[in-house]
């Protein structure tokens, strides 16, 4: 199915539809660097710059059957300063006036959970329903976590969708229910890749580990400042929490790797213990030697992009593009979804693999 793919980064959500059975024919970013990194995986169909600069191409383009991408969340994220009138935040519309002029079948916008939930947005929330309902979709706007759909990281996104022709919001949302996969832990995911530094996983974080002098405490070891800089421990038996485009240096999550690779208690656990027990901070202490910053590839595969997805520019960038990444398949499950939605609609035949997670969804968790 043709597709325009905006605001595409390093091309996550691209893996996603493209399981799907979504082709894209046009995409656009600022960023140079996920731009190349893009035609390395996806083709040279990707145009670098502001897509406002870039919508006169868009009348050219016929027969489109899904618009999908991530406008840019900084001015709806609770970690900025969720300012409606960043200018980031207005290239929502962009995405919507792209919508206007191809007339796709289906439209799919994600961004941050607090664009569809905080009172704050709830105006700019009704303005781009208006929008939708004006250009003649009817829409939907939902919540999912990434860990229930495959991707090991506990990662909450906003998707806004809509469908010309009639859209079955029950139908759509009984379709994500039943799309839900189990996720695997970050340990399985880890174990999964060599050793850091070995053929294979050999993109590592030389950034140090230091222990606070003040830590910021919270119930959970895992959530918690306990070292300097934002880099949180990963709870090796549970999810991830979100990977964060500033990663890189001192924000980059940490993992033990004595708890990873020989089964141990993990440090963190004691350490928070003690200090929640009102010990004194190991202050002046460096952190132990197997306490380490994940690599550019255990970062890919938090993200679920495929282990062999290729990453153009400086390691920096690489964890940037990464973090700025919808996970590939979190946008798997949408597109699956939006796939079946539209085979009901305008009669597109599915192909085999999606049929498969509506029909038998415990054999397509296993297959998957």
């Amino acid at each position: 199915m043709r597709s325009i793919s905006l605001f595409s980064g390093a091309g996550g959500m691209d893996v996603g539809f493209a399981k799907a059975g979504f082709e894209p024919v046009w995409a656009n970013d600022i960023d140079k660097d996920a731009c190349e990194t893009y035609r390395l995986n996806h083709g040279d169909v990707i145009r670098h710059g502001c897509i406002k600069d870039w919508l006169h191409e868009l009348d050219n383009i016929k027969d489109i059957d899904c618009v999908f991408g991530g406008p840019p969340c900084q001015g709806f994220s609770v970690a900025g300063k969720m300012d409606l009138n960043d200018p980031r935040s207005q290239l929502v519309m962009s995405f919507m006036e792209v919508v206007r002029r191809t007339k796709p079948k289906i439209f799919v916008m994600e961004n941050v959970k607090a664009l569809a939930e905080l009172t704050k947005f709830a105006s700019f929330r009704d303005e781009l329903k208006k929008k939708a309902a004006e250009y003649g979709y009817a829409s939907d706007l939902v919540v999912l976590n990434a860990s229930d759909y495959g991707v090991p990281q506990s990662r909450e996104r906003m998707f806004f969708v809509g469908m010309r022709n009639g859209f079955d919001k029950r139908q759509f949302r009984s379709y994500l229910e039943l799309r839900k996969v189990r996720s695997g832990t970050v340990r399985e995911t880890l174990l999964s890749l060599p050793k850091p530094g070995e053929p294979g996983n050999e993109r590592v974080c030389n950034a140090r580990i230091t222990i606070a002098a003040k830590p910021v405490l919270r119930k959970s070891p895992y959530a918690g400042m306990l070292f300097n800089g934002q880099g949180r421990p990963l709870k090796l038996d549970g999810y991830a929490l979100t990977l964060p485009a500033s990663m890189g240096g001192n924000r980059t999550p940490i993992v033990d790797d004595q708890a990873l690779y020989g089964n141990t208690a993990e440090w963190v656990n004691d350490y928070h213990a003690h200090l929640m027990a009102g010990g004194a901070p190991y202050n002046g202490q460096s952190a132990p030697s197997c306490l380490r910053r994940i690599t550019v590839d255990e970062a890919l595969l938090l993200q679920s992009f495929p282990r062999d997805y290729q990453l153009h520019g400086r390691q920096s960038s690489l964890y940037r593009q990464i973090g700025n990444a919808v996970p590939c398949e979190l946008a798997h499950a949408i597109a699956d979804v939006m796939r079946y939605m539209l085979e009901n609609t305008y009669g597109i035949e599915l192909d085999e693999c999606s049929e498969r997670f509506f029909h038998e969804p415990e054999q397509a968790a296993l297959a998957l």
